[in-house]
């Protein structure tokens, strides 16, 4: 089975909050991310961010340049989802890590 096939399987057949990584809260990466001091206009990537709730996070930090990449569609729709009408602030990337191109120079995290 191909990366992309197991992903979007565990999504389609399981709620994003009934797998063994989820998390209300990303404390731990909220608190890295602050400890950069990185202003909240600066441009954050997700990378396999899926169903995570770590977007939800910074949007309720007041962080505005994210994006979220990740393998599985249904993953993406479950954030989008959850997120309602603030998932129009965010980029949404459906894509392999190791092979998308991404603009580096622009991102920051």
């Amino acid at each position: 089975m191909h990366a992309k096939d197991h992903w979007e399987n565990v999504y389609a057949s399981k709620q994003s909050n009934n797998v063994s990584w989820f998390q209300v809260h990303a404390e731990q990466s909220m608190r890295l991310i602050r400890g950069t001091g990185l202003a909240c206009s600066g441009e954050i990537i997700e990378v396999g961010g899926g169903a995570s709730t770590l977007v939800d996070d910074l949007l309720q930090n007041h962080y505005s340049a994210l994006t979220v990449l990740d393998l599985s569609a249904s993953a993406l729709s479950a954030a989008r989802l959850r997120l309602g009408a603030l998932a129009s602030r965010v980029r949404w990337i459906e894509g392999d890590i190791t092979k998308i191109s991404l603009p580096l120079q622009a991102l920051d995290i």
